[in-house]
């Protein structure tokens, strides 16, 4: 199975000015882990994850004064659609990290997370019956 059967292709994209409230509000609402950042003046494409937010407020920032530039991961490992979910994982296990912008020709067309892996490497009746259980 490759990346594009298991990304979602529904990417939240924010601007390096978001303020980190403004950002989880934003995934909350998107139910999203992560936002892809876009900042054309100097990083590029990064990352701002759910645990990037947590660690801010666990260090007593305030959320509405703290701007997603300042906690975006800026060295990111992109991975392609055509990528393999084992090599998506490995990065994944190789970086510590738990999501993967997907570029296709330098556009992020979406993000693939370890729960997405794990839900398709997971058999559905599986899932069910430990569900039930």
């Amino acid at each position: 199975m490759l990346v594009r059967d298991a990304m979602s292709s529904v990417v939240l994209t924010i601007g390096p000015t978001h303020t980190l409230r403004q950002a989880a509000q934003l995934m909350s609402a998107r139910r999203v882990g992560a936002a892809v950042v876009l900042d054309p003046e100097d990083c590029g494409i990064g990352i701002l994850t759910e645990r990037d937010i947590l660690n801010s407020l666990g260090a007593g920032q305030d959320p509405d004064r703290e701007s997603a530039h300042a906690h975006t991961t800026t060295d990111v490992v992109f991975a392609a659609p055509s990528w393999t979910l084992q090599e998506a994982a490995e990065a994944m296990a190789h970086g510590g990290f738990r999501h993967l912008v997907v570029l296709d020709d330098l556009e992020p067309v979406g993000v693939v997370s370890v729960r997405d892996i794990i839900r398709c490497w997971a058999p559905e009746r599986r899932r069910t019956t430990a569900l039930a259980g």
